[in-house]
């Protein structure tokens, strides 16, 4: 299921990574780009491919927290341990069920 998770959050932001480094480059040359009123001492692909990546992390921030939010009260608040291996601190009594 993590696997699933993982990946319903990295594909799109993956995507949309690539859609911002088109839209973003298609306006700005990174060879003009300044960092603290110098030029960047990095090359074209330097430029895309950090972007690229800074993109990806924040749309994957994006889409995590988009599948933290549509998590059920269950998914979170249930024990990952087996019923019999559960310590004290984790066991469910019939009065906190949601009945």
């Amino acid at each position: 299921m993590w696997t699933q998770r993982l990946m319903w959050i990295a594909w799109p932001a993956f995507l949309m990574a690539g859609v911002l480094e088109m839209l973003v480059f298609a306006m700005v040359d990174p060879q003009d780009l300044h960092w603290f009123g110098q030029p960047l001492a990095l090359s074209r692909q330097g430029v895309y491919t950090l972007a690229f990546f800074a993109f990806w992390v924040i749309t994957m921030a994006s889409s995590a927290l988009t599948t933290l939010l549509a998590m059920s009260p269950f998914e979170m608040n249930r024990c990952p341990v087996p019923d019999g291996e559960r310590p004290d601190d984790c066991r469910k009594t019939p009065s906190s069920s949601c009945s």
